[in-house]
């Protein structure tokens, strides 16, 4: 049986966020971002740690929420929005991130 077409999908947008040292783990960002984020779809695809200590991740949310998502992660002190794309390689790149070192 074949899968959805791509249309059929829906639409979605990444989202490039720069957390505090505190959220190190994946485990805490997830925790932060089910914190902030409550009541949207929402999935963490990528966490990385930046060379200056600060922490990383890519957010993948339904585009009817991102103006929600993006106001609720740039309302906490802890996090901000870096970037956001409706392409995963867009928001990869412009973070400066490949697949490798992505935990």
């Amino acid at each position: 049986m074949a899968g959805l077409g791509k249309a059929a999908r829906g639409k979605r947008r990444w989202i490039g966020v720069r957390f505090s040292s505190q959220a190190e783990s994946r485990e805490a960002c997830e925790k932060i971002l089910g914190r902030l984020l409550e009541g949207l779809h929402w999935r963490l695809y990528d966490h990385y740690i930046e060379p200056d200590g600060s922490v990383g991740a890519i957010v993948k949310v339904p585009l009817n929420d991102c103006e929600a998502a993006t106001s609720r992660i740039n309302s906490d002190e802890g996090c901000r929005t870096i970037t956001r794309s409706g392409k995963i390689k867009l928001v990869r790149e412009r973070l400066g991130i490949g697949k490798k070192g992505l935990t």
